[in-house]
């Protein structure tokens, strides 16, 4: 029998974690990715340099409407990817191509502690000027590789850039 509701009352409580997803932004155009600058109000990370992403939350999972019955399992495809655009919509304002370039991950205990889960990807910028979201981010940039290094980044964010510039500029990424 299929699931009724979302809910984590019968999950295990010490196997579960925030699912975060970051989208380092590729413009084709000049091989410069996007970076955005995190409010000083910020609770984690504040003031630094990030990319765009978000947490994949419950409303993500719509249960009347999955993408398919897996015997009588509610299989949701894509949700991260739609997650991602609605996220960089959301934080930057701009539109990403489908499509996700697996960059890397990490563990991490927010200073909260929250345990979290967080998967990065590179994806190809699509359209719009970017326009922060207010009261989130106070700056933005497109950078390469080299003019990456110039900000304060968050631990990694330079490298995953440097990453991202080579996976697209490699030819078969399209």
């Amino acid at each position: 029998m299929a699931a009724e509701r979302i809910s984590i009352d019968n999950a295990k409580k010490e196997k579960l974690f925030y699912f975060v997803a970051n989208a380092v932004v590729y413009r084709e155009s000049d091989s410069r990715c996007l970076i955005l600058k995190r409010h000083a109000r910020e609770r984690v990370h504040p003031g630094k340099y990030a990319v765009p992403g978000g947490k994949l939350e419950w409303n993500d999972l719509d249960i009347r409407n999955p993408t398919r019955l897996n015997g009588d399992v509610l299989d949701f495809e894509n949700a991260v990817e739609r997650m991602l655009k609605r996220e960089v919509m959301e934080e930057a304002g701009i539109e990403i191509d489908s499509g996700l370039v697996y960059i890397n991950n990490v563990v991490f205990i927010r200073p909260d502690e929250t345990p979290v889960i967080l998967i990065k990807f590179g994806v190809r910028y699509k359209s719009g000027e970017v326009r922060l979201e207010e009261g989130a981010f106070t700056d933005y940039a497109w950078v390469n590789a080299d003019e990456a290094k110039g900000y304060d980044c968050i631990e990694g964010i330079k490298e995953e850039i440097a990453q991202t510039i080579g996976a697209f500029s490699r030819k078969g990424i399209k």
